[in-house]
């Protein structure tokens, strides 16, 4: 009888995490549609099988462990004065080197071959996007075809796109969990995302950064079209009689939550450029400020950060 209440003290955190797990219906970052999601799903489930090296005979050891040295079981060897096993130590001192030194070579070859800002190689021509992140909305803008989009970016299926990213607001991030790659969005400084969708849908993106009030709702949605939906589609926004122009992106600076797709047939010239730079004075100004005050990290030589 104590044999089975042990067991089922052990063995009920497992049922409660089993069912937990059942609960989760889908995980985007293990669905992937794109190559870099894809790797970074190998990356994942790789790292997660090297710590169950350690973790699941770590498991069975605790449950095994209560069972065999129990008061009452009679046959369990009694050994007051052991103090050390050499196999032991070599055991816990190998097993755990071999593991740090495999994720090491993981993520060092991950860590280039993931490189956000490294273009992906394809035969088809990248098409440029170029990201604001505002409150509580994300704006798209396509320089080269000069129209923009709200909260809904479509482009077509198996051909790079290349993002520059930006904030016009607090800092926040970039995601689409399908095709991979978490960027921050910052003002004043842009950074840069390759991604690429191998299989046509609508993918959900989203802002993983607390930004504030309307944080939960800054999601959009990534459209990967066919070339044909994907001109049909920009022949459609170029229709439209809205115009993406400094008075027009004023009315979306504001905060708002739950703002719907929106569509511009024609975007103000370097309208990107002027929101990146409209922060380098303030980000000169405290970059002063910073320098002035000798510390421990900066020491009052130079610069914090080059834009």
């Amino acid at each position: 009888m104590k044999i089975i209440k042990e067991l089922i003290l052990c063995g009920l955190p497992l049922l409660c995490l089993t069912v937990l797990l059942n609960g989760c219906e889908q995980v985007p970052l293990l669905d992937p549609k794109g190559p870099i999601g894809a790797h970074e799903r190998y990356v994942i489930i790789a790292a997660f099988a090297l710590m169950l090296i350690v973790v699941i005979p770590v498991a069975l050891m605790t449950l095994w462990f209560p069972m065999k040295y129990r008061a009452s079981n009679p046959r369990a060897t009694y050994a007051p004065k052991w103090s050390r096993s050499g196999a032991i130590e070599v055991i816990i001192w190998t097993v755990p080197a071999v593991i740090v030194t495999l994720l090491g070579i993981l993520v060092w070859n991950s860590t280039y071959r993931l490189d956000p800002y490294k273009p992906i190689q394809s035969d088809a021509g990248p098409i440029s996007i170029e990201v604001v992140s505002l409150d509580w909305k994300w704006l798209f803008i396509y320089p080269d075809l000069d129209i923009a989009s709200v909260n809904r970016i479509v482009f077509p299926v198996e051909v790079p796109v290349s993002f520059r990213i930006t904030s016009d607001t607090v800092m926040t991030s970039f995601f689409i969990p399908q095709l991979g790659s978490q960027i921050y969005a910052m003002a004043g400084m842009q950074t840069r995302l390759h991604l690429l969708a191998d299989e046509p849908g609508t993918y959900a993106g989203q802002n993983q950064q607390f930004s504030g009030r309307g944080y939960a709702d800054m999601n959009f949605e990534a459209v990967a079209a066919s070339r044909e939906e994907f001109e049909d589609w920009v022949r459609k926004v170029k229709q439209s009689p809205d115009r993406l122009d400094l008075a027009r992106l004023a009315d979306m600076q504001k905060p708002g939550i739950g703002y719907s797709p929106a569509y511009f047939s024609t975007v103000q010239p370097d309208l990107f450029e002027r929101i990146v730079h409209k922060y380098d004075k303030a980000m000169a100004l405290t970059g002063d400020a910073m320098d002035s005050q000798p510390g421990p990290m900066h020491g009052g030589t130079g610069p914090v950060e080059e834009h």
